[in-house]
């Protein structure tokens, strides 16, 4: 069995520094030895982790240790072990991967443990399918999320200007980014980060416009003028002085500890959802989450998402184990308390209302924000086809060529679509 790995993930994945739990070691000989891989902040680890051994608490023959990576690094990681024969028991998967890993038979069809070992049928049809491949369960939904605008309140108040709320055009929210800017009250100090990279906020901004990233068929959903409306846009920003300059942005990693508020060189930034408990860890002031900004008469641009799924692997030895672990997760209270919000809002009523009413300020924040945006959201697009993994790579390393003025947004929203183009056609 062949798994693609991304070229940048390939070279990232070189340079990966493994990040290794040694919880389960002490009783590597227990009846059941299951290793879980995942990728996410310290704050995902911490509570991964305190689950982990919780459940080891109430079944002493079990043993599960834990490896954690970086986004970029992890699938790389995956890739190898899976296509090694050595993949871990139980697997963090991600929407745009369940596809392309459950089509060679990498992951465990779950579909007969359902309303058995695997008691999820309160998630209802949409939450449940989003796990499926061809009718078939090959992941569970780990919480519910969508993207967010992230905003650092007191920097806003400091300038003296009204925060982002939901319902700002595009526009409206480049304008007032520019204030703050302007305003000066913190040294290298911009309005927002430069998210003219980031393929979630790429992706809302073609939904609004009646377009898609990809098609049901795997093609791309929009046109070279759509990517270079878009880059025009950010450079517009970068023009009034509304977001973070080239090279700052460049900071950026694709890693929370790295997100321009946390770095506190901007006001705003772009992320999901379930990541909002860690970004608020990390920032000493107060945030809040708002939804994406729209103009007037726009198609909904955003889209209710597994933040990520829990899959289990078809060469485990321990797959009815896995299972019940999977199940522990998301449906028992204990380790359902235990992760909170921070891999989304859980998708089981019943665990979503034993949660929310001990949840801390941060974490009702989220669940809240959910219920807002709820009403307004657009159907789950197509799983991306094979080679858009390398797109999302590809979109970030061309909008820092028009940043740095290396290329114009004309030329590179011809360049960006010709090779997404390609990307997809080779898989």
């Amino acid at each position: 069995m062949t798994l693609t790995i991304d070229r940048r993930q390939l070279l990232a994945g070189m340079a990966a520094t493994l990040a290794f739990s040694s919880i389960g070691l002490s009783r590597a000989n227990a009846a059941t030895a299951m290793r879980l891989l995942w990728w996410g902040s310290k704050e995902r680890s911490d509570r991964t982790f305190a689950a982990v051994k919780a459940y080891q608490a109430k079944n002493p023959d079990v043993t599960i240790a834990g490896e954690s990576f970086g986004w970029d690094s992890y699938w790389t990681r995956l890739a190898t072990q899976t296509g090694g024969g050595n993949a871990p028991d139980l697997i963090q998967m991600d929407y745009r991967y369940i596809f392309e890993y459950a089509r060679r038979g990498a992951l465990l069809d779950m579909t007969p443990y359902l309303d058995k070992s695997l008691a999820i049928e309160d998630f209802g049809a949409p939450n449940i399918n989003s796990g499926k491949v061809d009718g078939k369960i090959y992941g569970v939904n780990l919480g519910v999320n969508s993207s967010m605008v992230v905003v650092n309140v007191a920097a806003w108040q400091e300038a003296g200007i009204e925060p982002p709320h939901d319902g700002m055009t595009w526009e409206q929210l480049g304008e007032a980014c520019a204030k703050v800017t302007a305003a000066k009250k913190r040294r290298g100090f911009y309005g927002t980060a430069d998210q003219s990279g980031g393929e979630p906020d790429f992706e809302c901004w073609l939904r609004q416009r009646g377009k898609a990233l990809y098609t049901s068929d795997g093609k791309l959903g929009f046109e070279a003028k759509d990517a270079a409306e878009w880059f025009s846009f950010w450079g517009h920003l970068r023009e009034i002085g509304a977001c973070v300059p080239a090279d700052v942005q460049a900071l950026y990693k694709q890693t929370i500890e790295t997100d321009m508020l946390v770095t506190k060189k901007a006001a705003v930034s772009y992320a999901f959802s379930n990541q909002f408990v860690a970004i608020q860890g990390l920032v000493k002031e107060k945030i809040d989450l708002v939804s994406y900004p729209s103009n007037p008469g726009s198609k909904p641009g955003q889209y209710l998402k597994p933040s990520m799924l829990m899959s289990v692997s078809a060469t485990s030895a321990n797959k009815d184990a896995a299972v019940a672990f999977v199940n522990y997760l998301v449906e028992d209270p204990e380790g359902a308390k235990i992760l909170g919000v921070e891999r989304g809002v859980p998708a089981s009523p019943k665990i979503r209302d034993l949660l929310t009413p001990d949840l801390d300020a941060t974490s009702k924040q989220v669940v809240d924000y959910i219920g807002r945006l709820t009403p307004n959201v657009g159907a789950l697009p197509p799983s991306p086809p094979n080679g858009a993994g390398e797109n999302a790579f590809m979109l970030k390393t061309i909008a820092e060529e028009v940043a740095f003025g290396k290329t114009s947004a004309q030329d590179a929203g011809t360049k960006f679509t010709e090779q997404a183009a390609a990307n997809i056609t080779r898989g």
